[in-house]
C-alpha cells in the first residue's frame, strides 16, 4: 500500500452537541460545554472530533435541516464560541471534522424561500421542482421519513422533492450555480481552519434524469426512494468537482454517509486514487437486524445473526483492501447503542461485551469512530412510553405503522423503538451521578438514561480496569501497530455462529483477533496460533488459551 495518510491512522470521536454538555442550564448541550470537556477527549486518545451539525436550523430533524450554513444555531452558542472551540481543539493537537448536509436544506433557508416564490427568480432551480401528473404527485416515491417525497406549492403550481421530511427540500445538483454556492460555503469553513467534513447522505445528490414510478413493497403505496436515487450517474463527477474546488491541497479528512452503497460504489467514492472522498460510511452491517418484512423496515427487536455479520464485514474488508478505505463504526447519532444491540447490557455482562465489540471493530482495517458514551459502555434508554421519544423518524414510524396502517401493535412498536430508535443514542452524556448526570442544571431536552447513577464517566475513570481504559489501550494499538493499518484480512471459521475470529497479516507479522459473541464458554483452537504466542490485549485479566469465557476478546501477535 502507498504511504499512509494521517487520517488512516487516526481515531475519530463523535460529539452530538445537543447531548454532550450544557454550559448555561437551558437543557441543551452547547459549544462552550464541548470546550470544557476537551481534556476528556484528549485523555481518551482520539485524534479527531466530529461535530454533528451546529448551524442555524429550525430543528425539525435535530439540525439536519439547515437554514443558514454560515451561522451558528443560537442554542449552541455564537461564532465566537465556535472559534474558541476550534482554537482549544488545535491547542491540544486535536482536529475538527464538521458535519454538513448538502443533499437538502431547511425549507426556511433563504434559497428555498426564494425558490418557492416563482419559476423565474435567481433561486428557482436551486431545488427539484416538477409539474403535477394527472393532478397528482410526479411519482410514487416514498420518503425516508414516511409518506410521499413530494409536496405541492401553489405559488409555483409545482411539487418539490424531499427525500426526508417535508421541511427538508432536496437541492438540485444539476444546477452549476447551486454547486458553486455549496463549494463557497465549504470553503468558508476551510478558511476558518476546520480539518474536514462528514457529508450527510452525500450519495443521494445525483438524482435520476427521468422521474418515473418505482415498485412499492407489497401493500405499500410508496416505492422506497433509497435505491432509486442513491449513487446516481453524476455522483463521481460532482464529488470530483468538490474535491477540486474545496478539498484538494487542504489535507482534510472526509467521510461520506452513503446509504445503499455497494462495494463497487465505495471503491469509487472512497478510492485511494479517485480524488473524491477519503472514506464512506456503509450501512450493510447496520441493517442486518432489520425486520424480515420489508414493509416494517428497520423496526425490529431481534438480535443480529453473527454469521451474517461476519460475512458482511469481511466482504467490505476484502473488497476495499488496497483500493479504498473503510470507516469502522458501531455507534452514531442514528444508531442505537451497540452494547444493547449486538452485545449484552445486563450489568453482569455490559463491560466485557462492550470491550469485546470494541476489540472486534478496532482490529479491522479502516478509521475507527467512537461515539460519545461508547467508551464508557452507555446503553439504550429502554424508554417505555411514546411520549419519551423526540426523534422524528421514530414518531413518524409509530404513527404510520400503528395508527394508520395497523401493521404493528402499540406494545410491539414500543419494543421496537426501545431496541432501534435513534433517541437511544441521543440521551445526554452521563458524566457523574449528580442531577441529570452532570449534563445540565436545567431540564434536559431529552431525558437522561435512568441508569446514570451506576454508569457514568466519573465512576468509570475511578475503576482500574474500565471500558475507558480498554479503549485507551485499543487506540494506542491503532497508533503504534502498523499491521492494524496496513495488514490484509482473513476471516476464520465463517460458519461459526458464536465466535468471530480473523487474521491480520503484513509481511511475516500476524495478528489473530478472537471474539466470543455469547454469554457462554466456548472452546476454540486455531491452527495458525503458535504455542508460545503472547496476548497483545484482552478483556479478561488472565488468558485461558482455547477456553473463551463469556464475551471474551483477545488479540495475539506473532
Amino acid at each position: 500500500m502507498a504511504t499512509m495518510q494521517w487520517w488512516q491512522k487516526a481515531v475519530v470521536y463523535q460529539v452530538y452537541p445537543r447531548s454532550f454538555q450544557d454550559s448555561n442550564g437551558d437543557g441543551i448541550g452547547d459549544l462552550p460545554g464541548i470546550t470544557s470537556r476537551l481534556d476528556y477527549i484528549k485523555q481518551l486518545g482520539a485524534d479527531v472530533v466530529w461535530l454533528n451539525p451546529i448551524y442555524q436550523s429550525p430543528g425539525v430533524d435535530n439540525g439536519y435541516d439547515i437554514s443558514d450554513y454560515e451561522a451558528i444555531n443560537p442554542e449552541f452558542g455564537t461564532m465566537a464560541d465556535f472559534d474558541q472551540l476550534l482554537a482549544q481543539l488545535h491547542q491540544r493537537g486535536l482536529k475538527l471534522m464538521m458535519d454538513i448536509v448538502v443533499n437538502h436544506t431547511s425549507n426556511r433557508h433563504h434559497w428555498f424561500i426564494e425558490s418557492a416564490k416563482s419559476r423565474d427568480n435567481p433561486y428557482a432551480d436551486y431545488y427539484i421542482w416538477r409539474d403535477p401528473v394527472d393532478g397528482h404527485a410526479p411519482t410514487n416515491w416514498g420518503s425516508f421519513f414516511s409518506g410521499s417525497t413530494w409536496t405541492y406549492v401553489p405559488a409555483r403550481q409545482q411539487y418539490y422533492l424531499h427525500s426526508f421530511a417535508v421541511e427538508q427540500p432536496d437541492l438540485n445538483w444539476e444546477n452549476p450555480k447551486l454547486r458553486q454556492a455549496v463549494y463557497d460555503m465549504m470553503n468558508f469553513w476551510v478558511k476558518k481552519g476546520v480539518d474536514g467534513f462528514r457529508l450527510d447522505v452525500i450519495n443521494l445528490i445525483s438524482k435520476p434524469t427521468d422521474f418515473v414510478d418505482g415498485q412499492p413493497n407489497s401493500g405499500e403505496p410508496y416505492a422506497d426512494i433509497g435505491p432509486i436515487i442513491a449513487n446516481g450517474h453524476r455522483l463521481s463527477a460532482f464529488l470530483q468537482e468538490m474535491h477540486t474546488q474545496v478539498l484538494a491541497g487542504a489535507d482534510l479528512i472526509t467521510v461520506g454517509e452513503t446509504p445503499n452503497a455497494t462495494i463497487k460504489d465505495a471503491q469509487q467514492s472512497a478510492g485511494l486514487t479517485t480524488n473524491e472522498l477519503n472514506m464512506v460510511f456503509e450501512f450493510e452491517h447496520m441493517n442486518l437486524d432489520g425486520n424480515s418484512n420489508p414493509a416494517l423496515g428497520k423496526w425490529n427487536d431481534q438480535p443480529v445473526n453473527l454469521v451474517d455479520l461476519k460475512q458482511s464485514l469481511s466482504k467490505w474488508q476484502t473488497g476495499l483492501h488496497g483500493k479504498a478505505w473503510n470507516s469502522l463504526y458501531w455507534n452514531n447519532h442514528d444508531q442505537p447503542r451497540i452494547v444493547s444491540r449486538f452485545g449484552n447490557d445486563d450489568p453482569k455482562y455490559r463491560v466485557i461485551s462492550a470491550e469485546m465489540l470494541a476489540t472486534m471493530l478496532h482490529g479491522l482495517q479502516g478509521t475507527p469512530y467512537i461515539y460519545e458514551g461508547e467508551e464508557i459502555g452507555m446503553t439504550n434508554a429502554h424508554f417505555t412510553e411514546l411520549s419519551d421519544y423526540k426523534d422524528l423518524e421514530s414518531l413518524n414510524a409509530y404513527h404510520h405503522l400503528v395508527d394508520e396502517e395497523h401493521r404493528l401493535s402499540s406494545t410491539q412498536m414500543l419494543a421496537d423503538l426501545a431496541h432501534m430508535s435513534r433517541d437511544n443514542a441521543r440521551t445526554p452524556m452521563q458524566w457523574d451521578n449528580s442531577l441529570n448526570a452532570g449534563f445540565s442544571t436545567g431540564t434536559p431536552w431529552l431525558q437522561v438514561n435512568p441508569n446514570y447513577p451506576q454508569l457514568n464517566v466519573q465512576q468509570t475513570l475511578a475503576e482500574s480496569n474500565s471500558i475507558f481504559t480498554y479503549y485507551q489501550q485499543l487506540i494506542q494499538l491503532r497508533h503504534t501497530n502498523a499491521i492494524l493499518t496496513t495488514g490484509d484480512y482473513q476471516l476464520l471459521d465463517a460458519d461459526d455462529g458464536a465466535v468471530y475470529a480473523y487474521l491480520r497479516t503484513a509481511g511475516t507479522q500476524q495478528l489473530l483477533v478472537i471474539c466470543n459473541f455469547t454469554a457462554h464458554d466456548q472452546v476454540r483452537e486455531y491452527d495458525q496460533l503458535p504455542s508460545d504466542v503472547q496476548r497483545l490485549i484482552g478483556n479478561y485479566i488472565d488468558d485461558q488459551g482455547a477456553t473463551l469465557r463469556p464475551y471474551e476478546a483477545k488479540i495475539y501477535q506473532f
